[in-house]
């Protein structure tokens, strides 16, 4: 193979990154030069849905400058909840667990299709998603609400509804994270977890949605940096970088024909480890197709330099390259093509992000998912015999780092007041509750109702010690868990309690409508608590 024909089918193997909203020579260089085959954007590249579409058809515009045969991948990770890169014009749709909180699949669909439907008429043809782990542990950090349910079946249905959606859009998916990520309790882009459970149990809980989605027609898997014994008899080696993962049992035992991507090899698990760039071989070696780099330019190139010196030596064989480039271009067949990468019919592409009838499903879905947990005959209230209602809410700031650090414009207390305009409404920060309590405590004397949000309790919070000296002073509590149901084993004292499954504001609007009865909170939780 020669060395331009070596180069390109590398490049076309590698998921990178950058910064900013349009291209930079960076990354026109590792167009240009490398051949890089796929681009990931996350929210530092997302603005007015009429800039990403301008983006997108630069992007595109290079690579066929270039002379690349076929376009560009350009992915990002939009779940939908409390992972979403796109926010500005686009409709707002429920995640996973607020789907299942549901109980219908169809809403998965649905939601599946109309989400690839705003991504296709951006320029985006690749959606990291659906993310199939089972969260069957409440300490999870990492996936929470990101997972359907903690029922494997549950998971596996509305895995493949949401999957067969994007797919019928035209936009291609990836199952996340084999082998599942959902019974860790530990974040796998600060350290490597570990699963210990037997083979038996993973057939029975963590590889049942996976399994279901591969029969029913996955184009990608993306690997998960967490480590499997039961798997992988090496020690402290992730799924990411193993032959036993990818070949053993992703291909031969659960014959998936498709392309295997890494996660991103920049998260500590492997960067604080084995590093990023050798990390990369590794995962070739191992049986992966397409290596994510996401964010650093000279990772970024010496990971591309590494690969490359790997193949001259011989350490890793040029026919897996030639196989994994098929893989892709047989995918890219199908899901990439130069029509739609130019501007020219931009105002009718952008009629379908944020449409009306974008919103109208978003809004019904919320109104199926927001779930009431408890209720000791306190609601709904009667809003003319209201006189003082507090609303406490949390700053938002307890978050994964896969979650983008967006400001919440609204909130609940804005939700509040569409019902009660001169509701009080003060925030709390949890890391300071102790200095905050005199001053909260204050807020809340001779108030009728206190309306309390919370976004993630955990058995040593603060926020218990401070709820349950609040329930003796007013026992007309009702706690809106703004994103994990778990927030109710710890909080049980309070009178009522609804959970929305994420932050998002047509939640938390449905969440206020149903304390004054104005609307039902007809969810059931997808989890145990």
């Amino acid at each position: 193979m020669s060395n331009k024909k070596l180069a390109r089918k590398i490049g076309q193997l590698l998921v990178v990154g950058f910064n900013g909203k349009a291209i930079t020579p960076e990354i026109k260089e590792l167009i240009h030069d490398y051949y890089v085959g796929s681009i990931i954007l996350f929210s530092r590249n997302i603005g007015e849905p009429e800039e990403v579409l301008q983006l997108t058809s630069s992007l595109q515009k290079e690579a066929k400058a270039a002379g690349y045969e076929k376009p560009l991948f350009i992915c990002l990770d939009q779940e939908n909840g409390v992972v979403s890169r796109m926010h500005q014009g686009m409709t707002t749709f429920s995640g996973a667990m607020a789907l299942g909180a549901t109980d219908e699949p169809q809403y998965a669909y649905e939601v599946g299709l109309a989400t690839g439907g705003e991504l296709k008429a951006l320029g985006i043809n690749w959606n990291l998603a659906p993310v199939l782990d089972v969260n069957n542990n409440p300490q999870n950090p990492v996936i929470g609400v990101r997972s359907f349910s903690a029922n494997p079946q549950k998971v596996a249905e509305f895995g493949e509804a949401m999957m067969k959606g994007l797919q019928d859009a035209g936009v291609m998916t990836s199952l996340k994270h084999f082998p599942g990520h959902g019974d860790t309790s530990v974040d796998s882009h600060l350290d490597l977890p570990v699963i210990s459970h037997e083979m038996d149990r993973l057939e029975k809980v963590e590889l049942v949605p996976f399994k279901a989605c591969i029969r029913a027609g996955a184009d990608s898997v993306m690997a998960a940096h967490v480590y499997f014994p039961a798997i992988e008899p090496k020690a402290n080696t992730p799924a990411t970088l193993s032959k036993q993962v990818y070949v053993k049992l992703l291909r031969e035992k659960l014959g998936f024909q498709g392309a295997i991507t890494t996660d991103c090899m920049e998260m500590k698990a492997i960067s604080n480890t084995i590093g990023t760039e050798k990390g990369a071989v590794k995962a070739l070696q191992a049986g992966t197709d397409f290596v994510m780099v996401s964010h650093t330019y000279p990772v970024q190139k010496r990971t591309i330099q590494e690969i490359t010196g790997a193949v001259e030596s011989g350490a890793l064989s040029a026919s897996s390259i030639e196989a994994s480039f098929q893989r892709i271009q047989l995918l890219k067949e199908k899901y990439a093509t130069w029509n739609g990468t130019s501007l020219s019919d931009k105002e009718e592409t952008l009629q379908i992000v944020g449409s009306k009838e974008h919103h109208q499903l978003a809004r019904k879905v919320y109104r199926e998912s927001v779930t009431m947990v408890h209720n000791d005959q306190l609601l709904p209230l009667k809003r003319d015999k209201l006189r003082k209602v507090l609303v406490l809410e949390p700053v938002q700031g307890s978050m994964a780092l896969v979650e983008d650090k967006k400001t919440q414009q609204k909130s609940l207390g804005s939700a509040v007041r569409e019902y009660i305009p001169h509701a009080t409404v003060k925030v709390y920060d949890e890391n300071k509750l102790k200095q905050e309590t005199k001053e909260l405590f204050y807020a809340a004397k001779n108030v009728d109702y206190i309306i309390l949000g919370t976004v993630t309790v955990t058995e040593n919070s603060p926020v218990i010690t401070f709820v349950n000296q609040l329930v003796k002073e007013n026992r007309n509590i009702i706690g809106v868990g703004m994103r994990n149901p778990y927030d109710f084993h710890f909080l049980n004292k309070l009178q009522a309690f609804i959970n929305t499954y994420e932050f998002s504001y047509p939640a938390l609007q449905v969440a206020a409508g149903a304390i004054f009865g104005k609307e039902n909170a007809r969810g059931t939780l997808p989890v145990e608590i």
